[in-house]
């Protein structure tokens, strides 16, 4: 493992407030779906849903970058942490009380898009602080490691406590225990959290414009960008049709769906502690590398599994070799990008890189389950084919970028 941060204050400014938002957003964002299903009982409304989700939190984003650049990181999150909570809450006496009517399909949908809108919210501000704090390191790998490290450690406790809560308590149990947590992450945002200082925010107009030209002059960012994206279809699709697959096809419980993505995060925080030493050793592109080989390849073989133990293994597997790809594009995003354009071009970078799971949700919902397997493969080698031409490419275009601390 690698040596703590010595400065004092990161843990309190930027890691604690990063624990409580993940903890909230992996819950909903892999609940939510069990939380459809279990309501309409639709293999179909639940691709529909994941759609839902994702449509609102796309069209947000290019203000979001404009809002978090102008208002401050920890501002935005805060007021974004204590809006899910009052949603959430706001949620429960109207699905408890409505059962598996239409009522509860309408609530359950617009509480997605909101829980939606607002955790992509606050994981750009929660994205922001921790890339200014990334640039203030020796060794940036480092930071991005630990916030990456955060984030699978939340998805290893959600999707399963999340699962296990509404199984045993319904769906008041289940938003009461988010809700909880997002107040958590509002409470403690500091006043001083880690962002872009005012005076560099108002040295020139920032507008959603401004982050897409930004991208567009760095390209070794603009290959990886278009590479994930692809990469991310394949990834949303098998995220969407996890609840049919393992439901439905497999015959498991939705316990079992929560326990597929605990153990993809377990696996993946192993991977992600490996992963910096890694790359003090080998370097960022072999890892990279690597990353980008396993994850096309383990997505076919999933896409092949019909037994449920073989495919909760590989599902783990192709998580953590994300996540390798992951904490490269991470690096480099907060060294490439100037920190005067970091949150309207962060903001743009994680609308394309997102932009596939809505498609991911339509193709759930129009998607027979027992024909969800050829979509699977067909989506793999696509993306073996995208992260071979993106990672390429965007290794023979690093020299020509401005000189910057990429460690090695």
């Amino acid at each position: 493992m690698s040596p703590p941060d010595p400065r004092p204050g990161l843990w309190r400014e930027v890691y604690l407030p990063r624990v409580a938002d993940a903890g909230a957003m992996a819950t909903a964002t892999y609940t939510l779906p069990l939380l459809v299903l279990a309501t309409t009982d639709s293999p179909a409304m639940t691709g529909t849903a994941f759609a839902v989700e994702w449509v609102p939190r796309l069209a947000s984003f290019g203000r979001a970058g404009t809002v978090v650049a102008r208002q401050g990181a920890g501002q935005v999150m805060r007021y974004a942490a204590a809006a899910r909570a009052l949603v959430l809450l706001a949620a429960i006496p109207v699905l408890v009380g409505a059962g598996k009517g239409s009522a509860a399909t309408a609530a359950v949908m617009a509480l997605a898009a909101l829980v939606g809108v607002l955790s992509q919210l606050s994981y750009l501000a929660a994205e922001t602080a921790g890339a200014a704090a990334s640039r203030q390191a020796a060794r940036p790998h480092h930071v991005q490691g630990v916030l990456l490290g955060i984030d699978q450690g939340a998805m290893l406790a959600g999707p399963a406590a999340g699962a296990a809560l509404l199984q045993w308590t319904g769906p008041g149990g289940l938003l009461g225990v988010i809700s909880a947590m997002s107040a958590t992450a509002a409470a403690t945002v500091p006043a001083s959290t880690r962002e872009t200082p005012p005076t560099h925010r108002k040295t020139g107009p920032v507008s959603e414009v401004s982050g897409w030209a930004t991208l567009h002059s760095l390209p070794t960012l603009t290959w990886l960008v278009a590479g994930l994206a692809v990469s991310n279809l394949a990834t949303g699709t098998l995220q969407a049709a996890a609840p049919v697959i393992v439901v439905h096809n497999l015959g498991q419980s939705s316990a079992a769906v929560g326990a597929v993505w605990s153990l993809a995060a377990a696996v993946t925080l192993v991977a992600v502690a490996c992963c910096r030493p890694a790359i003090d050793r080998w370097g960022l592109w072999r890892v990279a590398t690597a990353s980008a080989a396993a994850a096309p390849t383990t997505c076919l073989a999933v896409a092949q599994t019909h037994h449920f133990p073989a495919y909760a293994i590989l599902v783990a597997v192709l998580m953590a070799s994300e996540a390798g790809m992951t904490v490269v594009l991470r690096t480099l995003r907060s060294q490439l990008i100037p920190p005067e354009a970091f949150a309207p071009t962060l903001a743009t970078t994680i609308l394309l890189l997102l932009a596939p799971f809505p498609l991911a949700g339509v193709l759930v919902a129009c998607t027979p389950p027992t024909a969800l397997g050829r979509v699977l493969t067909a989506l793999a080698i696509a993306q073996a084919v995208a992260l071979t031409v993106a990672f390429t490419a965007a290794r023979r275009a690093m020299p020509r970028q401005p000189a910057v601390c990429v460690p090695r």
